[in-house]
């Protein structure tokens, strides 16, 4: 951001220092250039004033299970901050230990373990301390579920049956059928059925008559970085703001080529008030970048594909056990506290050395001049 008394950039290195231009084979101005010297006369050096200034998030779409925001104004490095964080380091609860008492299934235990892992469970982590370790059990680090099931015949089976639903009871072993056993006063403090599988339909095992699964399963708390399971997205992405700039003017059948280069509402042809059909940009964010365009030079040379450097479009999906808008807050929480890590460390250090200093200084004085 330019001050008082520095060179105004020109259009082409504005256009460097802001935009990453889509060639037909190459990316140009991929690498970030937003520190001080670079470009002379222009003091990119940071400031939280500027920062302050040109830093916005705004929400596009929301749901409990997914939402969609810009995050405008940072550097990539930040912006991959805030995506690693919510892969990897933002805690769930996840099914981590399995007593297995009984398994006839044809499923073998380690394999039915690991899909019981991988179920999602509806439960607020932030109610729930990490577990040192199996002998560290109690209400306040673990859930507890239970999973019995046998399968049988069908006794009023019609006799010409051959669909499974129809000759056999309880052939299809569920999510839903995970029944949550409350430790303590868990059941006090989330409720009947506060505590459970995000969804009830998650195929565990098939099973014939006679055969029985019966397990006890528990949950505590982790992060994405020891195990897949405790990852808290489905996805977690971001893009650059997509532009297109027309060079020229495109009219007639020259409009109608170019919108086909691009996806539905990308680029549109309208008439103007002197009855030309004349093509214009309607809606760049939905552009993917085919690059299309490139595929015919007489269009290309007139049609510039370019992405907004400080413009990050967030896609994020929840796995379901809490909100998505609650883990970008807790993933920015979680920035914050290493950041201040790094400060109070870096303040430690600091008045370590100056103490070092200090004490070196009073045992030269203190040393007789001979001995210097």
């Amino acid at each position: 951001m330019s001050g008082a008394g520095e060179a105004v950039p020109s259009k082409e290195t504005e256009l460097v220092r802001t935009r990453v231009i889509l060639g037909t084979e190459v990316l140009q101005n991929v690498s970030s250039t937003a520190y001080p010297g670079a470009y002379p006369g222009i003091d990119d050096s940071f400031s939280i004033e500027s920062f302050a200034k040109d830093f916005r998030v705004n929400i596009i779409s929301e749901t409990d299970d997914a939402i969609e925001f810009d995050m405008i104004g940072v550097d990539a490095a930040v912006a991959n901050t805030v995506r690693r964080i919510l892969i990897a380091e933002v805690p769930t609860m996840a099914i981590e230990n399995c007593f297995i008492y009984n398994n006839t299934s044809i499923i073998q235990d380690e394999v039915l373990a690991h899909r019981l892992g991988l179920v999602p469970i509806k439960a607020d982590p932030r109610k729930f301390e990490y577990s040192k370790g199996k002998d560290d059990r109690d209400e306040t680090n673990y859930i507890v579920f239970r999973l019995k099931v046998r399968c049988e015949k069908r006794k009023d089976a019609p006799p010409d049956a051959t669909a499974p639903e129809e000759l056999y009871i309880n052939h299809r072993v569920l999510s839903s059928d995970l029944v949550w056993v409350p430790q303590g006063n868990q059941k006090e403090e989330f409720g009947e059925g506060g505590i459970r599988p995000v969804h009830d339909d998650i195929l565990l095992a098939v099973l014939r008559p006679g055969q029985e699964i019966d397990i006890e399963v528990h949950c505590v708390k982790g992060v994405g970085k020891e195990h897949a399971k405790w990852s808290p997205v489905c996805t977690a992405s971001y893009r650059l703001l997509p532009e297109i700039v027309l060079l020229k003017e495109f009219e007639g059948d020259e409009a109608d080529r170019l919108a086909s280069c691009f996806g539905d509402g990308v680029v549109d042809v309208v008439s103007g008030p002197d009855g030309r059909r004349v093509a214009r940009v309607a809606n760049a964010r939905a552009c993917t970048m085919s690059r299309e365009v490139h595929r015919y030079p007489d269009l290309a040379s007139h049609v510039r594909l370019q992405r907004v450097r400080d413009h990050f479009i967030f896609s994020v999906e929840s796995t379901g056990s809490l909100k998505a808008a609650e883990l970008v807050s807790e993933a920015i929480a979680c920035m914050i506290d290493k950041a201040e890590l790094v400060l109070d460390t870096l303040t430690r250090l600091e008045s370590e050395v100056e103490e070092d200093d200090d004490q070196h200084e009073d045992m030269v004085s203190n040393e007789p001049d001979g001995n210097l």
